[in-house]
């Protein structure tokens, strides 16, 4: 065992690695190793400075869910263009919706041709988690100032059934509500999305303390049901 995969043991949470588990139960637990967020960022920023960082980033795919993590707060770090490279290397071995989520390099929030490429390229994968990541970049960074109505089109035509796909579309789509109304709005009247992702938008949107109290009620009036196939 590595020295830096030792520490990486003196960090763990029995505890905390029951927890983990409950939440991600499609991951093995014997590949968590249960180490609290806040523990694992401050190791990141001390790993991060050392030699062995870039060694470990070439070391896919890893052995640990916490080393998946460990690797995407390494990529949180980075800088244009180097990043790119960095996020296509790594994304195919993400397995879960933890690690995706925690992906959120602020340097994405800068606009380039570069990265304007690379979001197509990662809403089209065949990749559940990749297609994830690409929407959650597009929810984080890109729904205020910089917003751009084509983006809601390319999330909307996402042609892919995994339950944490549509959830991340649900939850765009219900973000672009309060932020961006007058321009989403018309996705749920025109139905454009399937309806367990159309309902699961309303749903998240009503939950949501940034719409008022008329909007939603507008919002559930748009539910739609699901269509029971005839039995003669």
């Amino acid at each position: 065992m590595t020295d830096w995969k030792q520490q990486l043991f003196d960090l763990g949470d029995k505890d905390y690695k029951r927890f983990q588990c409950k939440l991600i139960p499609d991951i093995d637990p014997d590949t968590v190793i249960g180490i609290r967020m806040p523990v694992l960022r401050k190791f990141a920023a001390d790993f991060a400075r050392t030699p062995e960082a870039n060694r470990f980033l070439q070391q896919l795919p890893h052995q640990y869910y916490d080393e998946n993590n460990l690797h995407g707060l390494l990529i949180n770090r980075m800088k244009q263009p180097m990043i790119f490279d960095a996020l296509d290397h790594f994304l195919p071995f993400v397995d879960n919706w933890a690690t995706c989520d925690l992906l959120a390099p602020t340097v994405l929030k800068h606009p380039s041709e570069e990265l304007t490429r690379a979001i197509k390229r990662w809403l089209s994968s065949d990749h559940p988690y990749t297609i994830r990541f690409g929407i959650g970049v597009l929810m984080r960074f890109y729904l205020d100032k910089q917003f751009d109505c084509g983006q809601l089109r390319q999330v909307a035509n996402i042609q892919n059934g995994h339950y944490y796909v549509r959830m991340m579309v649900a939850w765009y789509f219900a973000t672009a509500l309060a932020k961006q109304y007058h321009a989403t709005i018309p996705y749920l009247e025109n139905e454009c999305l399937d309806i367990w992702t159309h309902n699961k938008t309303i749903q998240k949107a009503v939950e949501s303390l940034r719409i008022d109290t008329e909007t939603k009620n507008y919002l559930r009036s748009l539910k739609r049901k699901e269509k029971i196939p005839y039995t003669p």
